[in-house]
């Protein structure tokens, strides 16, 4: 079941990158992250408002958001700074570089994540498990050939290390996201509203220093739908990918491979909605990646 949860994920996580793509064109950053956290974040308040005046409904439907100790907060804010960093990172390189460069690098990610598994939580691989993984990162490599046709050069544009490094904050959240989980019994809905209000924190602190106190990035700002529409998918594919790990059997390694299937919506109709370059040559490393999540899946006998 949590195999399907995560495919639920990787769905919401698609559509989530097409309209973040559509959310930061001509705009900064900073301001359009905040709206999406901040959009996500109102989505949730009705439940913890719930949780507080009306508890046994919130828990018969289950959507109660639990109280917490302080400990806790604390930990929930470390992911939030983790996340903050990374999609600060993102955000920034998306608006520099295409789609069907920045979904596929981000694709990466699963290589942090399968060895933080093995060595934190001691998750065994396959040997079919590890074909599909050297498989994912050689599939990524050949996106880089691709990328240079198109003016990008991996080895000195700022924006590929900004994505590198985003993707390898998100693979560290996504390590910790199963200890919150599964050590700390955290329901999905608990930390996500969480983890909103401390990365909305976060995020004000940065955009009053960066954006702002400048009128004419103020006056430059243009509000679209899509960035209430990017708070919401991604509360959408935090919710089902928690619930996933909520699965004591849940493999951390492959939820994060399963995620990948993302790549199918973010390459192929990115590529056909944004006009973007090469489309068909980055089908071949596309298919790499799709096979090596595949031949994960396969071999987890889900």
């Amino acid at each position: 079941m949590w195999i399907y949860l995560g495919l639920l994920a990787a769905l919401f996580l698609g559509l989530h990158n097409l309209c973040k793509k559509h959310a930061v064109q001509g705009n900064e950053a900073f301001p359009v992250l905040l709206g999406t956290i901040t959009s996500g974040f109102i989505l949730l308040l009705p439940l913890y408002i719930g949780s507080i005046y009306f508890p046994e409904f919130t828990k018969g439907s289950g959507f109660y958001i639990a109280s917490i100790p302080w400990k806790t907060h604390g930990f929930i804010f470390i992911k939030s700074m983790i996340m903050a960093a990374s999609w600060v990172l993102a955000y920034q390189a998306l608006k520099h570089l295409p789609i069907t460069i920045v979904a596929p690098i981000r694709s990466a990610g699963p290589f942090f994540t399968f060895i933080g598994a093995i060595l934190i939580y001691k998750e065994q691989p396959t040997f079919l498990q590890w074909i599909g993984f050297f498989l994912i990162i050689f599939s990524v490599l050949l996106y880089s050939k691709v990328g240079k046709k198109e003016g990008i050069h991996f080895k000195r544009n700022k924006w590929v290390f900004a994505i590198v490094g985003a993707t390898f904050l998100g693979a560290s959240s996504g390590l910790y996201d199963k200890f919150l989980i599964q050590n700390l019994a955290l329901n999905p809905q608990t930390l996500l509203f969480w983890f909103c209000f401390y990365t909305v924190l976060i995020l004000i602190i940065i955009v009053a220093i960066t954006w702002f106190p400048y009128a004419e990035k103020r006056k430059a700002f243009k509000f679209r739908w899509s960035i209430i529409a990017v708070g919401i998918l991604l509360q959408a594919a935090d919710y089902f990918y928690f619930k996933a790990l909520q699965d004591p059997e849940a493999l951390i390694l492959l939820l994060s491979a399963v995620k990948r299937s993302q790549l199918i919506i973010a390459v192929i109709f990115g590529g056909i909605l944004f006009k973007e370059k090469n489309k068909r040559k980055k089908l071949v490393p596309l298919a790499g990646i799709i096979t090596g999540v595949f031949l994960i899946l396969f071999s987890s006998g889900s």
